[in-house]
């Protein structure tokens, strides 16, 4: 393997970097312009093309309030296999989009623990039970 070339450990540091700044509310933009870097780079980074260093890294949990332990958390089962892809790719790619986001936030936002529980227990028995939701335009969904 090339010193440089990326693997799967960058691209889910990437997924991490993309899903903290959505979190944030934070633009390519605004994270380029706090690293003094340009956006098309967060773009390189949040997809895996380009490797982050470690002082860029530290940096960027700075400006997420994280520590650098973030990035890799729920990561690669054997994080010596290039090959291999994380586990969480799916829930990385819901909670960052739009739907997810919402969705995490509504959930954080609902104080009693046993409403969160409930509200839990419901969403994992109509995921397994293969009931279809009719949508707000009528469309089916599952």
């Amino acid at each position: 393997m090339k010193a440089k070339s990326t693997n799967a450990i960058d691209g889910y540091v990437g997924e991490r970097v993309r899903l903290r700044r959505k979190m944030l509310g934070m633009s390519q933009a605004s994270l380029a312009e706090a690293l003094g870097i340009t956006f098309q780079q967060i773009q390189k980074y949040e997809k895996g093309i380009n490797r982050i260093g470690a002082s860029r890294l530290l940096r960027m949990a700075e400006i997420f309030g994280v520590a650098v332990g973030y990035f890799f958390e729920d990561g690669l089962v054997t994080a010596g296999d290039d090959n291999m892809r994380p586990e969480t790719d799916a829930v990385a790619a819901f909670m960052a989009s739009k739907e997810g986001l919402a969705l995490g936030k509504a959930f954080i936002a609902i104080e009693d623990p046993n409403v969160r529980q409930k509200l839990l227990a419901l969403t994992r028995s109509l995921g397994s039970s293969g009931i279809v939701i009719a949508d707000r335009d009528g469309a089916d969904q599952t």
